[in-house]
């Protein structure tokens, strides 16, 4: 009797930007292997659907017992009649359509550059490189290993090969896999669509910072997640990233990264950037504050007696960039609280008109699992002529997915 493994379950359970796509995880021998059911997993949230193949070496740090529990799908740990090696990395149907490596060995990767296969995931990478099937490799291994001439020299040839390679992070005298979440992003890149080649992106994120002394100040509560979604996803689909981002923690992206603090920092940053390079779309989903301190003080002001401090507003940053680069698409974000939906519509409507933007995207902070902090959102998308496109609760990053679908069709460029 047939039946779905139960650890599928969690399939699709964050998004479904790689649904119906098949990974294959290498894990070779090193210790960074205790990593890789989470890889897996995290992968599966997105809609993956994830085989394993071992090395020896590996099944001696980890069961495949727990990487068929991960994956709940049958572990490859040899070479049978059934070849397994030719099913998952022949190319067509069947077959995987990304190899990710993760944990890469020395050994795994020199056997690699050098063509040799006499593991089961060698055999793999020696066949997906013939299909030309997109591979992805993590090395993981001492750092006096890392840095042995052949072991560089190695790494270079499979980049040659047009491989990926995740350079690993040095420390602790480790070449350490790099974060796990970070090999996630890198392999939903690899399988999304490329219909951002060639366009240049400009993303603000997070809140900004008015000082009132020099350790006080007004912010709100902004993670700074919408901005970062958008920029994981255009860079995902082939586009070039440029970050601007007020002072939360942003993950590792594939993208030019500019850290500021107080609005106008970022409105200076944002007019810099348009006035200096030509942009094809700006996604100002940063919450910046309308208010700042009429003055601040310097060091640490007492409190034992009253302040009389003013808020005075500070230009709006959407209407400066329009007027900066005209020829650029430029999304706005509206975040009210507590509206009805006709009402939300409505101010984002007036917003649009008011700052020149060409689509704004417009949610209510008062419903449960939207905008600040939140993993996931509710958007309705307004343009000039009043008409609206509504995406439902769903993660960030399939809201950013949907309008930057949304963005290709107005400007006509799909």
């Amino acid at each position: 009797m047939s039946h779905i493994h139960p650890s599928k379950d969690i399939i699709g359970s964050k998004s479904r930007l790689i649904a119906g796509k098949r990974i294959a995880l290498g894990i070779c021998g090193s210790v960074a292997c205790i990593k890789s059911p989470e890889i897996a997993r995290e992968l599966m949230r997105h809609g993956g659907d994830v085989w394993v193949v071992m090395t020896d070496a590996a099944r001696q740090l980890i069961s495949p017992d727990l990487m068929e529990w991960a994956t709940g799908n049958h572990v490859v740990t040899r070479l049978t009649g059934g070849i397994e090696h030719v099913a998952l990395g022949r190319g067509g149907e069947g077959s995987a359509d990304l190899v990710l490596i993760a944990p890469a060995t020395a050994n795994t990767i020199g056997k690699m550059a050098a063509g040799i296969d006499d593991t089961p995931v060698t055999s793999l990478a020696t066949t997906a490189i013939g299909s030309g099937i997109p591979i992805i490799v993590a090395p993981a291994m001492h750092a006096s290993m890392y840095r042995h001439p052949a072991v560089l020299e190695n790494i270079k040839r499979l980049q040659s090969m047009g491989i990926r390679v995740l350079l690993p992070e040095i420390a602790e005298g480790k070449a350490k896999l790099i974060d796990w979440n970070a090999i996630v992003e890198e392999a939903i890149a690899a399988l999304r669509p490329k219909d951002m080649a060639g366009l240049r992106v400009l993303v603000t994120s997070g809140p900004t910072r008015t000082y009132m002394d020099r350790i006080r100040f007004l912010t709100n509560s902004s993670s700074g997640k919408m901005g970062f979604a958008f920029a994981a996803e255009a860079a995902a689909r082939g586009a070039e990233v440029t970050l601007i981002t007020g002072p939360v923690d942003a993950p590792k992206l594939n993208a030019r990264v500019i850290s500021v603090e107080t609005t106008r920092e970022m409105r200076d940053a944002v007019i810099k950037e348009l006035s200096g390079s030509a942009y094809d779309l700006l996604v100002m989903a940063a919450a910046p504050l309308d208010f700042e301190f009429d003055r601040s003080f310097d060091g640490k002001i007492s409190s034992e007696a009253p302040i009389d401090l003013r808020l005075v507003p500070v230009p709006k940053i959407l209407a400066e960039a329009k007027r900066a680069s005209p020829r650029t698409f430029v999304i706005g974000f509206k975040a009210e609280y507590g509206l009805t939906k006709d009402e939300l519509v409505s101010r984002a409507l007036a917003r649009l008109t008011g700052s020149g933007c060409d689509m704004i995207v417009a949610n209510d902070l008062s419903l449960p699992g939207r905008g600040f902090m939140s993993e996931t959102n509710e958007t309705y998308i307004v343009f000039p002529e009043g008409s609206t496109s509504h995406v439902p609760l769903k993660s960030k990053r399939e809201v950013a997915s949907q309008v930057l679908d949304l963005y290709l069709r107005r400007a006509g460029i799909c």
